[in-house]
């Protein structure tokens, strides 16, 4: 169970003057659930998740997992008790092929071919195309994006993070990716926290968090929240976007 207690995040502009990023967020995430973050841009959204992994230290507040308190440890710890993190832009690893990284995220010192082979084909990328290419500057932001989700896979955590894993992606990887975080949910049981805005992403959830100007304006089931999201898209308040 991962539970965020009154979590903060300040930061000084140039003046000097205090801004809060997060403002005082408490949230509770059960086992398996599958959860999006959703919300205006700039509100909050992607600091929260990698205040979650460690990437960012909050000014206040703790973070517990399986109710261990993580807020002070490095991702390398967090990750080492099954938490897992995706960027929305992947660092790219000239030297390094796709091959590896998958060993590497794995722990193991090596995967069969058809263990890589599914975890690629899983972000609709062919294993033959991939698996010895390095992770530099020929391929594409959505390459890398897809590559970025198939080491996360591999790594086989119980909490999986995922910051807006739809961007810089084609439609029909993007219908493999919908169908991946599905088969995730359903057949594995991982906790999921994916920040989209997507309205078929956001159609998977169990829970919707609306995450706006470093607060928590809303949180509850997808049954309870979706409907208002929508309606604020016809009523032209929309943050919404189409893949």
């Amino acid at each position: 169970m991962l539970e965020i207690k009154h979590l903060s995040y300040q930061v000084a502009d140039e003046s000097g003057e205090e801004l809060g990023i997060l403002r005082d967020i408490s949230l509770s995430i059960a086992d398996h659930k599958f959860v999006v973050i959703t919300g205006p841009n700039g509100g909050g959204k992607t600091t929260l998740a990698k205040a979650i992994m460690g990437l960012v230290q909050p000014t206040g507040g703790q973070i517990f997992w399986n109710g261990e308190d993580v807020t002070h440890l490095s991702v390398t710890e967090r990750a080492r008790k099954g938490i897992s993190y995706g960027f929305q832009q992947p660092p790219r690893f000239k030297g390094l092929r796709v091959r590896d990284l998958l060993e590497l995220s794995s722990g193991k010192e090596t995967l069969t071919h058809d263990q890589e082979c599914q975890y690629l084909t899983r972000v609709g990328l062919c294993a033959a195309d991939y698996i010895d290419r390095e992770v530099d500057a020929s391929l594409s932001g959505g390459e890398v994006k897809r590559i970025e989700i198939a080491t996360i896979l591999a790594r086989n955590a119980d909490l999986m993070i995922f910051d807006e894993p739809e961007a810089g992606i084609d439609l029909w990887s993007f219908a493999r990716l919908t169908e991946t975080f599905r088969q995730l949910h359903d057949e594995r049981g991982a906790t999921l926290v994916v920040i989209s805005h997507q309205e078929r992403i956001i159609d998977l959830a169990d829970e919707i968090v609306l995450v706006s100007d470093g607060v928590i304006a809303q949180h509850g089931p997808k049954e309870e929240v979706f409907p208002q999201i929508l309606a604020n898209t016809v009523s032209g308040c929309s943050y919404m976007k189409e893949a």
